[in-house]
């Protein structure tokens, strides 16, 4: 078991006085077996009441409504939490026989279950999609399920440049292959649709990432792929790192398109130009 704190500030500064309307944040992790709360605060200024709930995707979204009628000037949004994460060894699991080997097909009542993750969230174009998964897998040759997926995991790592954007968004997954670099936002998008291209179960995942190459526990939130593997569940796959989401992965949101899961979502009334700072720091505490 590890122990990390993950400290998540959000501060908007607005050109001018502003009536700030109701705000959902999606910052605190999902809870299981493989992942624990040990302890949570959150810190919102103007003050705001706090509701909570559980969306489709079983997500814990917190919805802000401020108490504070008034103008303001700014809004911060400061999350502190330690976490217990149990999820040591990623590349433990077992696969249905029936799944073993790629292609196959899903039973019935999953297949019910999983429709709203295999068909498309985007204009697509198949014929790039195709040529490029043709470098990964032709149809006819054997592979196991799991060494495909692996396989296409390291092929977003090994091909496509890393190029952190700040503004929001995702590129489709035609514009990733077109540009060839991309966030890491956009490479679970193409893992994503990828995935769903070959006839997985596929989501995209918001959360953070610890790594031990932050010496100034400085970080950011982090974005990766899960696939629905028969006998495994979801599986995580991270493919700006080329390796499984493994026990440095703190899945917060779940969602079958990335625009459904921000950290931060809400409005104002006022004059628009916005400014936002984040700051995201991941501490190993044991």
């Amino acid at each position: 078991m590890k122990r990390y704190r993950i400290v998540h500030q959000t501060l908007y500064q607005f050109p001018g006085p502003v009536q700030l309307l109701p705000h959902t944040l999606r910052i605190r992790p999902r809870e299981g077996h493989e992942l624990r709360i040990e302890s949570s605060t959150l810190a919102i200024v103007p003050e705001a009441r706090l509701r909570w709930h559980r969306d489709v995707e079983g997500n814990c979204v917190a919805t802000a409504n401020f108490i504070f009628m008034g103008a303001a000037q700014s809004l911060n949004i400061n999350s502190q939490i330690i976490i217990q994460q149990y999820d040591q060894l990623p590349h433990d699991f077992l696969v249905a026989d029936y799944a073993v080997s790629y292609p196959f097909a899903y039973q019935p009542e999953d297949s019910i279950l999983l429709a709203g993750y295999l068909g498309t969230t985007e204009e697509l174009d198949y014929a790039l999609l195709d040529q490029w998964l043709s470098g990964i897998w032709q149809p006819g040759t054997p592979v196991q399920t799991a060494a495909l997926l692996l396989r296409l995991n390291e092929k977003i790592h090994t091909t496509f440049r890393y190029q952190r954007r700040e503004e929001e968004g995702v590129q489709t997954a035609a514009q990733t292959l077109l540009s060839g670099s991309g966030s890491c936002r956009d490479f679970a998008n193409l893992m994503m649709i990828a995935a769903r291209r070959l006839g997985l179960a596929a989501r995209f995942v918001s959360g953070y990432l610890y790594t031990a190459a932050t010496t100034a526990q400085s970080g950011s939130t982090h974005a990766w792929t899960e696939v629905f593997i028969p006998g495994a569940g979801w599986k995580g796959f991270d493919p700006t790192i080329g390796k499984l989401a493994g026990p440095a992965h703190i899945a917060v949101a779940v969602a079958r398109t990335p625009r459904s899961v921000p950290p931060v979502a809400g409005a104002y009334h006022g004059a628009p130009g916005a400014s936002m700072t984040v700051d995201v720091r991941v501490s190993l505490l044991d």
